[in-house]
């Protein structure tokens, strides 16, 4: 069912005349209101986040799950990862988040991200919610320079690979009044569901509203804007289906 929830810009809160600077970064960053919390993060992230080294790992191991919902035994945050609505991020144990990844929970009524237990994700990769969800199965392996974007819901299965720079992307615009421009017309949502086992070749783009089943292989460089089925074979632009994994291919 597709969500046409309202998606405030960022530019609209960052730039409204009716709220406080400090109003403003706890709307857009802390996630929740009062100094208590804002004091608690500026503290988290002054003392650890640009810490290299030893020392940087061991702070950010001890002070990051202050902030978070949830933290599980053997969490490794790596250098200048930056969290968002932490209060909102649940992650399980033995979870590596390498360095310079962006991992944003924003939402004023969505539930948030949830990580599973044995999770890698490379660096520079962004988890982004708008008031939407993202749950990582346990086991998925999240390559370097991706983007997974929520403004309903998306679901990675367990054990599921996604090469560098995949773009997994639960939300859209709409674009129907041809008078207006399409950032005024606001966003629209369904979601996208990447089965258990599966793999996302790199380059790979997963567009709103697609089902990809468990086991399936998405080729390097597709746009998938159908469903792929369990264990097919799906590769090109737009993808198409070209086989299963029992070795049955069509061309």
């Amino acid at each position: 069912m597709m969500d046409t929830r309202d998606i405030p810009r960022a530019q609209d809160q960052l730039f409204s005349a009716r709220q406080s600077a400090r109003n403003k970064f706890a709307a857009l960053v802390v996630g929740q209101p009062g100094w208590g919390p804002l004091l608690k993060y500026e503290l988290v992230q002054q003392l650890s986040q640009n810490v290299a080294g030893a020392v940087g790992f061991a702070l950010r191991k001890v002070m990051f799950p202050w902030l978070l919902g949830a933290c599980g035994r053997n969490v490794i945050f790596g250098q200048n990862v930056v969290l968002r609505h932490p209060h909102k991020i649940r992650i399980g144990d033995n979870v590596v988040i390498d360095d310079n990844c962006l991992i944003d929970a924003k939402g004023d009524t969505n539930r948030g991200i949830s990580i599973g237990s044995g999770v890698f994700i490379g660096r520079n990769t962004i988890l982004s919610c708008k008031n939407g969800d993202i749950e990582l199965a346990d086991g998925a392996n999240i390559g370097f320079n991706c983007e997974i974007f929520s403004a309903s819901r998306v679901s990675i299965g367990k054990e599921t690979l996604l090469a560098a720079y995949c773009y997994v992307i639960g939300g859209d615009h709409d674009f129907s009044d041809v008078s207006e421009a399409i950032l005024a017309q606001g966003r629209r949502s369904v979601g996208v569901w990447v089965g258990a086992g599966a793999w996302l070749g790199a380059g790979a783009k997963v567009l709103d509203g697609v089902t990809i089943g468990d086991r399936a292989i998405v080729g390097a460089g597709a746009v998938v804007r159908d469903a792929v089925p369990d264990a097919a074979v799906a590769v090109g632009v737009p993808a198409r289906v070209i086989g299963q994994r029992d070795g049955a291919v069509r061309w």
